[in-house]
């Protein structure tokens, strides 16, 4: 048998036996032969080949669905793109709750080694977090955390994996009233909540919209108290917030450090599912793979989290069908209606998907995009629809609204509770999201060998060396325990997490 790096490669694939088109593994010159036609143009690696004779308007099948329709007549062995490929109609038959497949038995308890918090929930990390109710106190913000980076009193503290100072660019300017504000206040409520936080000092400026008083609430902001919160004006401005901040984070920091990892139930891991950069693989590799670890990981009780409305959009109907009942299913197409206005009361299009760079890698419509992206989901029933940073009160696969701009559709999973991210990405996505560790999933082996440093697995071996979805998910989930369980990222040995809290902005500026 041939080492694993000289193994053949297969040259085309077709995902669905309806397919009408092929997708190439490699290059392909012109003139080549392949899939029994005859190519007539060269072919980039993850891109589309006609596999027979199509007409105008005719629809394009892949995945076994209609990622649009040929806006001219395309010939068998034709590179199938932009030039010739359109979104056409893609009204959907929506049969809620008609697919609802019980996941396999998973066999021995699985576990990993979490933070137990006083709420229930598990972290995967330890840190101390200053988070921020408007931009104009996120400068004081980071010069809390580097002074107490500077002062070298963290080292007594072994336990806390560092401070983390949430910063953004919003939070005044703004109307105090309508759904970008609730939509910030959750978010801000909901990382001050997440169980990968032993404790948050919360500082404001004072004179903002989002006022620090209304996020603490009559409530205590967090069950175990380990929470304090200041105004700059009030403090005395900068160098004496500097100061208290200091001393906050020194009180808050033995309870912190106290915190020990116990062995906890895979129920407790929540994990947020992105893809970003994605190319011609991200369908055919690390989707259907991290679709294949979700659904063990919901077997065994754990959570995953299904965001990026715009880009499941044209893909919804495999959603609602698996959706444990029509109510549930209705939730999420009523989030994608409210898209649907959105986009055209501010001029644009949902068509505006894909990317410069996903057009790159292969693909073409966003319902192709969609279709590829849905596979993240796996097959497990929909439990619940929320909206972006909602708490996830629901075990299972569930669905959160967002944007498909990645470090916002992440910042409002981490809100909902998140406690680990899976990130695929074909064209190389580099970031990571401070409190929560992210797993780099590449899709292809010719990115992941490039891009070594900033990607944890390579799904691409799926296709280079006939790895099953099966096996991959298996590895994805071990993955994450390990993770969870204290082994670092990538992106964390990078230092990644400081610019990527990015609260969905919606409405006026003011």
């Amino acid at each position: 048998m041939s080492p694993p790096e000289t193994l053949p490669q297969r040259p085309i694939i077709r995902l669905h036996p309806d397919d009408n088109i092929f997708v190439a593994l490699r290059d392909f010159a012109a003139g080549e032969a392949v899939g029994g036609v005859q190519l007539a143009g060269p072919v980039p690696r993850g891109h589309k080949i006609a596999a027979r004779a199509l007409e105008p308007g005719e629809r394009v099948i892949r995945y076994g669905q209609t990622i649009g329709i040929a806006t001219r007549a395309i010939a068998a062995g034709e590179h199938v793109h932009n030039h010739n490929l359109g979104m056409g109609d893609h009204d959907q038959d929506y049969q809620f709750a008609t697919d609802l497949r019980p996941l396999p038995a998973p066999g021995a308890a699985r576990t990993f080694m979490g933070y137990r918090r006083p709420d229930g929930q598990v972290g995967t990390r330890n840190y101390l977090g200053i988070l921020t109710s408007v931009n104009c106190s996120g400068s004081v913000a980071r010069f809390i955390a580097e002074a107490a980076e500077r002062a070298g009193w963290l080292d007594d503290y072994p336990h806390i994996d560092g401070v983390v100072p949430i910063v953004h660019g919003t939070g005044c300017g703004m109307s105090g009233k309508d759904e970008g504000y609730e939509t910030l206040f959750r978010t801000l409520q909901g990382y001050a909540r997440n169980p990968n936080f032993a404790g948050i000092l919360l500082v404001g400026l004072g004179c903002e919209v989002m006022q620090v008083a209304d996020l603490v609430g009559r409530d205590r902001l967090r069950a175990d108290g380990n929470f304090r919160y200041m105004t700059i004006q009030q403090t005395g401005g900068t160098r004496a917030t500097i100061d208290k901040g200091l001393a906050e984070l020194r009180a808050m920091a033995p309870a912190a450090n106290a915190a020990r990892r116990t062995e906890e139930s895979l129920h407790h891991l929540v994990i947020g599912m992105q893809c970003g950069g994605s190319d011609g693989y991200s369908g055919i590799t690390a989707n259907p793979a991290l679709g294949a670890a979700s659904d063990l990981l919901v077997a065994h009780g754990g959570t995953t989290i299904l965001s990026e409305t715009p880009e499941i959009y044209g893909a919804e109907h495999l959603l609602t069908r698996r959706a444990v009942s029509r109510e549930v299913g209705e939730k999420l197409i009523a989030r994608v209606r409210w898209w649907e206005d959105y986009t055209a009361r501010l001029g644009g299009e949902m068509d505006n998907n894909p990317s410069p760079g996903n057009k790159r890698g292969g693909l073409t419509t966003i319902l192709e995009k969609s279709l590829g992206a849905v596979a993240k989901g796996g097959t497990a029933p929909l439990a619940q629809v929320y909206k972006f940073a909602e708490p996830i009160t629901e075990r299972g696969f569930v669905y959160m609204d967002s944007p498909g701009y990645d470090p916002c559709s992440v910042t409002g999973q981490i809100a909902s509770g998140a406690n680990l991210i899976a990130f695929t990405t074909g064209r190389g996505s580099v970031s990571g999201y401070k409190p929560v560790p992210c797993i780099k999933l590449a899709t292809n082996s010719e990115m992941y060998g490039r891009m070594k440093g900033d990607m944890d697995l390579n799904c691409g071996d799926i296709v280079t060396h006939g790895v099953s979805i099966e096996e991959k998910g298996a590895e994805i989930l071990e993955l994450m325990i390990r993770v969870a369980s204290g082994e670092k990222t990538k992106s964390e040995e990078l230092g990644f997490g400081g610019a990527e809290f990015v609260p969905w902005a919606m409405g006026a500026v003011m």
